[in-house]
């Protein structure tokens, strides 16, 4: 049963506790729809925030990885992204990044970089707009979301963190081209990592290379499609004695350190390719040798956040590799919402790759 207001979680300022507040849930207007949150997990992102390792607008409600269930549209009634109409019932996930599909990065393909760009669990709450992210009960989707029903395979647990890490590895695996019979190394071996190893066994990849400092990380990669698994400081030797002296032939690096774009850099073989997607939070600046990569002809490319496509690509990649992978043992833990401040506490201490919220 539909209530007349949501509990929310509320981030207010960085080293306070999150505040459990309700708010009116507004009258749907247009295309725009009502959904109550079945599982909400906790992002990295969001502990960066949380914790004032980057910049946040603030007051505002975390969480941009969920599932929820349609309780109610607007009187034009709500649609998937391929325009195919939903109902109320419907287990459905969305875009964490709003975009307007019309404007000059739109349509050259940069969703992400909109100019009337939204994303939910990342902006400042407003008097008219507050339930906007995952940790509440429920959320308000504004007309253009781009929203997907989840594949009746997938849990709840595994599902919610499809429209930001899973979906975001789709987006790098794009940008990398084809894995297919290529020697693939994944620096960083968490949430994104672990997604990239069996995205990467997937679609074909001879090797799958993980690096990580974290050896329970490591062993875990090796259930997500990882040939092997090496710590940092052991890679270059490693690397280049497997391919005779040549370099991995792509490198994706989703731990965010100035090290591991270094690191990179000089695993590649000739005509290799680098693309970037963990530094997503301020770090010391990084020397390039700009000589090598024009010699080596490497191709480095950045990739922030995805497109609805990726998204998509992502459920359809889940639903395909569930029973192959074990996703749910990526969630260490699961607490209420009303738990969430615990939550958060355990996400940051014991670094699982994701804890969920179930409101």
């Amino acid at each position: 049963m539909r209530h007349s207001t949501s509990l929310a979680a509320v981030f207010r300022a960085v080293g306070q506790p999150l505040t459990l507040e309700h708010f009116h849930i507004p009258e749907l207007a247009g295309s725009e729809a009502l959904v109550r949150i079945r599982c909400a997990t906790i992002c990295g992102s969001d502990l960066h925030s949380f914790f004032g390792r980057r910049p946040a607008p603030v007051p505002s409600v975390l969480g941009h990885e969920m599932v929820g269930e349609i309780v109610a549209m607007g009187p034009n009634g709500t649609c998937d992204f391929r325009g195919q109409s939903l109902s109320i019932g419907d287990r459905v996930t969305w875009s964490m990044v709003w975009s307007c599909g019309s404007c000059f990065y739109c349509l050259l393909g940069l969703r992400p970089k909109c100019e009337r760009l939204m994303k939910f669990g990342h902006e400042a709450m407003t008097p008219n707009r507050a339930l906007i992210g995952g940790m509440a009960e429920y959320c308000w989707l504004p007309e253009d979301t781009a929203i997907f029903r989840v594949p009746s395979n997938l849990t709840d647990s595994v599902a919610s963190p499809a429209n930001c890490a899973t979906a975001t590895v789709a987006a790098v695996f794009r940008n990398a081209g084809s894995v297919k019979n290529q020697i693939v190394v994944i620096h960083g071996a968490g949430m994104l990592g672990q997604t990239a190893c069996a995205m990467a066994s997937h679609t074909g990849a001879s090797k799958v290379i993980a690096l990580d400092h974290n050896s329970h990380r490591c062993t875990q990669s090796l259930k997500f499609g990882a040939h092997l698994t090496l710590p940092p400081d052991q890679a270059t030797a490693r690397v280049h004695d497997l391919t005779s002296g040549r370099g991995a032939d792509i490198c994706l690096e989703f731990a965010g350190q100035p090290e591991s774009f270094e690191l990179g850099i000089n695993l590649l073989r000739v005509g290799g390719k680098l693309v970037l997607a963990g530094a997503t939070f301020p770090a010391k600046p990084v020397p390039i040798q700009a000589e090598q990569i024009v010699r080596r002809m490497l191709q480095i490319t950045g990739v922030y956040n995805y497109s609805p496509e990726d998204l998509e690509a992502a459920l359809a990649f889940l639903s395909a590799t569930v029973i192959r992978f074990p996703f749910d043992e990526l969630v260490g833990a699961t607490y209420r919402l009303k738990e969430v401040n615990a939550a958060m506490d355990f996400a940051e201490t014991k670094r699982p790759p994701r804890v969920a919220l179930i409101p």
